[in-house]
């Protein structure tokens, strides 16, 4: 603010010397040299209006009346030469001073908005102690306003117009619009965070969360790969566990949103604030799975009897499905407990299952088993919107749907709906 002040005052000097040097220092005149100059101005016209009547017979005694006209302009010479300026006294200069400095003032002070302009300054001043109570760092932990919210963000805004190279200062303006729910702000702020600094695991999370957030198609999947990539860098990130936990309830998947609360409670230990708010999540998540089971059981108790009513399946409900053959290879060891996953996938592979089933392991090999709709992961994206596709099949021993080191699993051909295929287990994670 004190270089604005300065500046604004040079101004207005500049004002003042424009008005007040003309005045003081007036243009300095000469009456006797205008004069003569007028003189000579009319003796010069009169001798060209005596040439014409000269010439035109008017005029007799021309040489007389020139002499006139010469004595006349010799006797208009004044004998003093003094010459006159107009100047003006310093006293005379103040009211006009005063009036300057007053309207440049106080024209600024009613539109000019100072107040904000002051605010401005002192926002981008306390940048870095708001950056700090935003992350938490500060000993006393106070909360942020509403107004330092708006202070961070101004200031956030000003650096990053004249740095925008520095992506912690895009991350914090992306953490700042989620918390104000602007998540249009937020994922354009980390996704240039992101393009900055792609490898940081802070921003990587953040711009995660922006995406899932946004609700973009396509945006869920990139937001579930930034996450992994934190889980397999740092598989003790409590945050990053937290995310797939939210997005895999989002989606339906119970167990998966139950193992990863589970995991989540074993890092941070059960004196940990946190732990009754994910023991809720977690029975939350075990209701709804429960709830499902018992539909889903009620479904296939109806299938059974429809089953040995009809037990042939019409041509149309058999285009609609999949069945696949599984077995396993000599050199598969089996778990003492465990589940048969097998899951449906698009052709291009994609780890997100179109629709899965789960059986017990002690079902015996090799096994038979049809896929419909029913077994869809999302109503929105039922198996037989699928032209062509793919089935997994793995052994899984410990009861998380997560893969791990170590289990088995088998991969089929592409096949088309309505189709059959075969899945060998033979392969190991």
């Amino acid at each position: 603010m004190t270089l604005f002040w300065i500046i604004t005052a040079v101004l207005v000097l500049i004002a003042i010397a424009f008005f007040a040097v003309p005045m003081l220092y007036g243009k300095e005149y000469d009456d006797v040299a205008s004069r003569d100059e007028l003189n000579k101005a009319f003796f010069k016209d009169r001798i060209h209006e005596l040439e014409h009547e000269s010439e035109e017979g008017l005029v007799e005694n021309r040489q007389e009346l020139v002499s006139e006209l010469q004595q006349s302009l010799l006797d208009d010479i004044p004998e003093s030469k003094e010459k006159k300026s107009a100047h003006v006294s310093a006293g005379m200069l103040l009211p006009g001073i005063i009036l300057i400095v007053g309207v440049s003032y106080g024209m600024y002070a009613s539109v000019g908005g100072i107040h904000k302009v002051e605010a401005w300054h002192d926002a981008v001043n306390r940048l870095p102690q708001l950056s700090q109570r935003l992350l938490g760092d500060n000993a006393a932990n106070e909360p942020l306003s509403d107004q330092d919210m708006s202070d961070l963000t101004l200031a956030l805004r000003t650096k990053l117009h004249d740095d925008g190279d520095d992506p912690m200062g895009w991350l914090l303006l992306g953490r700042i619009a989620m918390a104000n729910r602007d998540g249009e702000t937020a994922e354009m702020a980390m996704k240039k965070a992101y393009d900055l600094n792609p490898v940081d695991e802070d921003i990587q999370l953040g711009y995660a969360q922006s995406l899932m957030l946004s609700g973009k198609p396509g945006a869920s999947d990139m937001a579930r790969n930034l996450l992994r990539n934190v889980i397999k860098k740092d598989h003790t990130n409590v945050q990053a566990l937290s995310l797939l936990a939210f997005d895999a309830f989002e989606q339906n998947k119970f167990e998966q949103a139950i193992a990863y609360w589970t995991m989540m409670k074993k890092l941070i230990g059960p004196d940990d604030s946190r732990a009754p708010m994910l023991d809720r999540s977690i029975e939350r998540a075990q209701a709804r799975l429960n709830a499902d089971d018992k539909a889903k059981a009620l479904v296939n108790g109806s299938a059974a009897v429809a089953a040995e009513a009809a037990p042939k399946v019409s041509t149309e409900q058999a285009k609609q499905q999949i069945v696949a053959t599984i077995s396993l290879a000599p050199n598969v060891v089996m778990p003492k407990q465990g589940d048969i996953i097998v899951s449906v996938h698009s052709a291009d592979g994609a780890p997100m299952p179109i629709a899965a089933v789960k059986l017990p392991l002690t079902t015996s090999f090799p096994l038979t088993i049809t896929l419909t709709d029913k077994d869809s992961m999302m109503p929105q994206r039922k198996l037989s919107s699928l032209s062509e596709m793919i089935v997994r099949a793995r052994i899984d021993s410990d009861g998380n749907v997560m893969t791990k080191q170590g289990d088995w699993y088998g991969e089929s051909q592409k096949v088309m709906l309505g189709g059959d295929t075969k899945v060998l287990i033979n392969k190991q994670y």
